[in-house]
């Protein structure tokens, strides 16, 4: 009798047991669902247990495509650069632009186009922009890299199944046919800009630039937020005066300052330092003309190879760096300046051979980007949206010395990617 009632109890107290083991499952997914208390950790978070350095893995010929589009952004820059303005630039974007709109062309308009970029076919941009856009993103948990495509396209005309089916697969960009004269259009391709680069290009059309009876706008934007591996004091940024070829006074900059182990080389006509961002898959290197050299003639030299070859120079020197906290921003028209690089075809309405794109013949009639970087003693945040808008044609050794890297004068700066060195950013400051 006595085995029956304890056997009972236990059988009671087990049940008791599951029963509360139940209701705390309950509660703990309850909790966990609350939008109240939990939180998406985000990519930027400063506390980050395992940021191992990541790399993008290239074959030769892959490899090849970055050194001519990294060629393709020196280029690109000359063509733009001045010595009496501050300018940053995103090359990478306009090979997105570019290389989605590149499936609906043909003949000489798509050798000119692939020429241009550095690229021999269309199938090698997507492949190379498709890996870009997966694995960039994932390189580092301190750095935010974003990159987005879309194509607006108005009612009146229809893209090719092809086509979309590329933008699809190859560019993660999703066409949308909207009436471009319901006065609202201009206001959702202006959201999308902003909505796609954390609101710092809130405006890439306006009234003048919009063309209700346009066939197309394709857009690409990138954005990019990462933190110094090693931040700046901001105890020790002090105004300093900022040297400038310029008839006016030589104005004065917040120079931010800091000695630390960079890497770091130089030449007979500028110093060159590295500076690193998170887990250093991605870094800024600024290149500092001599005294006696200006940005023009350091970058009249600059190609992929010597780009490269520099980069391997690089070995970690004791650095005393001095460099000015700013803001830039850039809204350029490309149109000129990819004609001048040797794409003269596409802007050309009875040239234009984009016969893979819609139902109808088109041309090139805008091609612009806007882009903007701001940089401190956290970090830098730079942005860029290319649009493309298409119409109807009717027609040193390493060491311990002490090195001094005093960016208070005209200097050029590259953002990239350390594993392939394909160049996301690029841009001089110029004291205004």
């Amino acid at each position: 009798m006595e085995k029956n009632n304890l056997k009972s109890i236990i059988i009671m107290e087990l049940k008791f047991l599951k029963l509360w083991m139940v209701l705390a499952l309950i509660l703990s997914i309850t909790a966990c669902s609350s939008d109240s208390d939990y939180e998406i950790p985000s990519n930027t978070d400063p506390v980050v247990e395992d940021n191992e350095l990541m790399s993008i893995s290239l074959t030769p010929s892959e490899q090849q495509l970055v050194t001519n589009g990294n060629d393709f952004a020196f280029n690109l820059f000359r063509q733009v650069s001045d010595e009496k303005a501050s300018i940053v630039l995103s090359p990478i974007s306009i090979t997105y632009a570019l290389g989605m709109l590149n499936n609906g062309a043909d003949g000489e308009t798509l050798k000119q186009i692939n020429k241009v970029l550095g690229f021999s076919s269309a199938d090698e941009v997507n492949d190379f922009c498709k890996k870009m856009l997966t694995e960039a993103p994932k390189l580092d948990q301190l750095t935010k890299v974003l990159i987005a495509n879309t194509i607006f396209m108005n009612k009146d005309y229809v893209l090719k199944t092809s086509f979309v089916q590329k933008a699809n697969d190859y560019y993660n960009a999703q066409p949308e046919t909207r009436d471009f004269g319901d006065g609202k259009t201009l206001d959702v391709i202006n959201q999308w800009a902003s909505d796609h680069t954390e609101k710092m290009i809130d405006k890439v059309l306006d009234a003048d630039t919009f063309d209700p009876n346009a066939v197309s706008y394709l857009l690409n934007a990138i954005y990019f937020k990462g933190a110094w591996t090693a931040k700046f004091d901001k105890s020790e940024t002090k105004d300093e005066e900022f040297q400038t070829d310029g008839e006016q006074a030589n104005p004065k900059v917040p120079m931010m300052h800091q000695q630390k182990t960079f890497n770091y080389t130089e030449t007979e006509d500028y110093q060159v330092v590295c500076l690193p961002y998170g887990n250093e898959a991605y870094n800024m290197t600024i290149l500092l003309p001599c005294e006696e050299k200006t940005v023009s003639q350091v970058l009249s030299g600059l190609t992929a190879d010597n780009w490269a070859k520099m980069q391997k120079k690089l070995a970690g020197t004791r650095v005393d760096v001095k460099l000015p906290r700013f803001e830039s921003k850039t809204d350029i028209n490309l149109i000129e300046i990819m004609n001048q690089l040797g794409m003269p075809n596409a802007f050309l309405y009875d040239k234009a051979e984009f016969p893979n794109f819609c139902n109808k013949p088109t041309f090139i009639n805008l091609m612009k980007q806007v882009a903007k970087i701001k940089l401190d003693e956290e970090g830098t945040e730079a942005a860029a949206v290319t649009i493309i808008g298409t119409n109807v044609a009717c027609g040193p050794e390493g060491g311990s010395s002490l090195i001094t890297f005093h960016a208070n004068r005209p200097f050029l700066y590259v953002i990239s990617e350390q594993s392939t060195g394909a160049i996301l950013f690029i841009g001089q400051y110029n004291g205004i």
